[in-house]
């Protein structure tokens, strides 16, 4: 099973040094995703256009709590809400 949850672009200004990023979250099933064969979320970083050259994190139900938790933290430090 792969099943896609969300995707975007990143939010910086166009620079020639710095292209934009696409990021997506989804769900996978992958045997070689992980070592107990337990479903993961992954998290897939590339280049815009570059669709098969990025990288993929493929994370336990934990570290995607971690990474949330990381994510609301920075959040509040620039004064938002993390929200749900």
């Amino acid at each position: 099973m792969r099943r896609s949850i969300d995707d975007a672009l990143d939010d910086h200004p166009p620079d020639e040094e710095r292209p934009p990023v696409s990021w997506m979250v989804g769900l996978t099933d992958d045997p070689d995703a992980s070592d107990d064969g337990e479903p993961r979320v992954s998290l897939t970083l590339e280049e815009r256009g570059g669709a098969g050259y990025g990288l993929v994190a493929h994370l336990a139900p934990a570290t995607a709590r971690r990474l949330r938790g990381a994510i609301a933290a920075a959040l509040r430090e620039v004064g938002e809400e993390p929200g749900p």
